[in-house]
């Protein structure tokens, strides 16, 4: 979002800001005066908090507290966006983000839904969790980024969830396109989050254990980058897993009895819908032959300019009553999602975190607050379970939902959702397994179980499609017999191709040229030919791959072309001679392996990294420096899981360590672990714990 200035309104603006600064100075941030000797913080070998507790509500305090330690200005940028207050500290970038919560009015959503979302014994989790983090900012000034910002309350930590997940479910990609004048569809996110998750029922495994892979596909860094943690109650809450910063509890992970893994889905969460305006007056719009008036607000966002001055800015956003809108020079459309209808994911999560057996944990599932994520299960009862979760509107039939819709009736406005029961879903199936890569949720199982479209309303919206990652877990997964641990990591850590391809680009044109044909790029064209489609390290042909891969996705991009298409002989003979015309300017030779060309980096050190997009070890990376590319997303926090009798046993691996300060001994000590999928040994086992803890302390020693 652009925020422009005149120097007409300039003197106005000034003389609010005094105004503004004066308002803004009215707060009081004390000390909670929390009982911190109830808490306990236990830090193991690699720094992963191990948070102990006499309440539930003293280990939210210990996490926010803990989690400050490792990566307050995250958090921070987590809570000023939840508050609208990101601008104040980001300047115009903050300000694009602090329209979109005036625009989608989350903190009014949150004020307004929180008691009757939240129970009391939730409430008091929230209430724990600010504290923790009120008081770590006031014990440490110094690196507050904005001190008006504190104290936080419980509504606007619920705020800054109703954000993410309105985000998750495409409403910043919705406000984009209609900014931008294209709307037709919700354009595609350039980040796409992948994720694997994979359960095998105790049947099918050697053993006799259900097996569990916790593997998500996040940026690497930032808002959305995965923190492991371990929390445990005396009133019954002990479970490990991954959070993002300004998480409450686990968001996926394991605890005594059971764990689930998430990844990203993506059904028709959202409808954009085009409002017919009077031409006569522009602030009626027509429903059903009705003029109805829209409701206009000015909000003043703040923009910090020059590190010297906050200056406030008017600008206006509507409301219909199919939901936040905006007036464009392409006409007047509205966004409508379940994220702003239902607020009380952190409380379904908290369940789960807590759930002793399936049927628990389903019954926190089928409270539908948590509006996205396919979620694969498993436990210690021999019970496995798949679903891709969704906040799907009841939507009437007859109407085309999958671009703009028609906002001139009350008959695509929807009031409902689907149930639990709806959606996509199956428990112990046959074949013995589950598994989901991000791709179609009929296709989560062996051929023999899978479900049919034809059974959900095709307006839900749901992926068809398979994937590289969902079809080669096909090629290893076997259909019958049993598997060994060893087998399961092999599959979970495999890296290479399928042999049909399944990228959205059809990238076939790479590997059906005649080497004899281009005697320029001979060298490159046989060291595809010869490639064993897998992402390796030393691997040349993994590398010329790669190149070509960004190169065509960012050309196509540049040109407004679909990714939906097919590369042609002529673009695959291109991408090949840029890619060795690089490698020659950047590396001195014709050919390089991957891990010459791609980078895991933190701080002064660089490791050469494995993997590509879309193999089950994908790597997504960025252009960096020299010619050479850094990975910012993919392989990231994994969590592998065996349930048989007693404890789980429990491995995991974040890509860089456990604390994002780069004075920490634990900011990049995981790092080589990583590279070479050596995880580290968890427990649930409080006992073993402090007995093996580095550190024990309670907040604030």
């Amino acid at each position: 979002m652009s925020i422009k200035f005149s120097s007409r309104n300039f003197l106005l603006i000034c003389l609010l800001l005094s105004v503004l600064l004066l308002s803004g100075c009215n707060f009081v941030h004390k000390s909670s005066d929390w009982d911190t000797t109830r808490v306990e913080i236990a830090r193991d070998e690699f720094g992963v908090p191990h948070i102990f507790g006499k309440t539930d509500a003293d280990v939210a305090y210990g996490l926010a507290w803990a989690h400050a330690e490792d990566d307050f200005e995250t958090i921070q940028k987590t809570v000023l966006a939840g508050k609208g207050l990101a601008g104040r500290v980001f300047g115009e970038e903050g300000a694009g983000i602090d329209f979109f919560v005036n625009l989608l009015e989350t903190k009014k959503i949150a004020k307004e839904k929180y008691d009757e979302t939240f129970s009391s014994e939730f409430k008091k989790v929230l209430e724990g969790y600010a504290a923790g983090l009120n008081d770590y900012a006031y014990a440490h000034p110094g690196q507050v980024l904005y001190q008006p910002a504190f104290p936080i309350s419980p509504k606007e930590i619920a705020s800054a969830y109703i954000l993410s997940l309105a985000q998750m479910s495409g409403a910043d990609r919705a406000v984009q396109a209609i900014v931008s004048g294209k709307v037709e569809l919700i354009p595609e996110d350039p980040q796409p989050k992948g994720s694997n998750a994979i359960a095998i029922h105790p049947s099918r495994t050697d053993t006799g254990e259900a097996f569990l892979a916790i593997n998500s596909h996040q940026p690497l860094e930032g808002p959305v980058a995965w923190y492991e943690a371990h929390l445990h109650s005396d009133e019954g809450w002990n479970a490990l897993g991954g959070l993002f910063p300004g998480g409450a509890m686990i968001f996926h992970g394991v605890n005594e009895y059971l764990g689930w893994a998430h990844t990203v889905n993506s059904p028709d969460f959202l409808d954009i819908y085009q409002l017919e305006i009077n031409p006569e007056n522009q602030n009626k719009y027509a429903v059903d032959g009705e003029w109805l008036e829209l409701e206009e607000r000015t909000v003043w966002l703040k923009v910090k300019l020059w590190d010297l001055i906050t200056i406030p800015v008017p600008k206006k956003v509507w409301k219909s009553i199919y939901g936040p809108t905006l007036v464009t020079e392409q006409g007047t459309f509205a966004i409508r999602l379940g994220a702003l209808e239902r607020i009380g994911a952190a409380e379904q999560w908290w369940k789960m975190n807590k759930s002793k057996n399936f049927s628990e944990w389903k019954t926190a599932m089928s409270a539908m607050q948590l509006s996205n994520f396919n979620t694969v299960y498993a436990d210690k009862y021999d019970t496995i379970f798949y679903v891709s979760n969704a906040l799907l509107p009841k939507r009437t039939p007859g109407f085309d939902y999958s671009g703009t819709v028609q906002g001139n009736t009350k008959k695509t406005l929807w009031t409902e959702f689907h149930s639990f029961a709806d959606l996509p879903q199956q428990v112990n199936p046959r074949s013995g397994y589950l598994y989901n890569t991000n791709h179609s949720p009929f296709k989560a199982f062996a051929y023999s179980d899978n479900l049919s479209p034809d059974q959900y309303p095709s307006e839900m919206g749901f992926d068809l499609r398979d994937n590289n990652r969902s079809t080669r877990f096909r090629e290893l997964m076997p259909d019958l017999g049993q598997i060994s641990w060893e087998q399961f990591e092999r599959i979970k850590f495999d890296q290479s191709l399928p042999t049909d391809l399944a990228f959205r680009t059809d990238m076939k044109a790479l590997f059906s040229l005649d080497a004899s044909q281009f005697p320029d790029i001979e060298k490159q064209i046989s060291a595809l030919n010869n490639w064993n489609r897998e992402a390796n390290i030393e691997s040349e042909g993994a590398a010329i791959f790669a190149f070509c891969y960004y190169y065509w996705g960012k050309e196509f991009t540049k040109a407004g072309k679909s990714i939906d298409t097919k590369l042609t002989t002529e673009e695959a003979v291109k991408g090949i001679r840029e890619a060795k015309a690089h490698f020659e300017t950047h590396f001195g030779k014709e050919l390089i392996g991957l891990g010459e060309y791609q980078k895991l980096i933190r701080g002064d050190k660089i490791l050469p990294i494995w993997g590509i997009d879309d193999v089950l070890t994908t790597i997504r990376s960025t252009p960096w420096e020299n010619g050479m590319r850094k990975a910012t997303q993919g392989e990231s926090y994994i969590l592998m899981v065996k349930f048989g009798d007693g404890l789980p046993i429990i491995e995991s691996i974040n890509v860089y360590g456990a604390s994002n300060r780069a004075d920490s001994p634990h900011f990049a000590d995981q790092m080589e672990r990583f590279i070479n999928r050596d995880l580290k040994p968890m427990t649930l086992d409080k006992a073993e714990v402090l007995k093996n803890a580095k550190r024990v302390y309670h907040p604030g020693q």
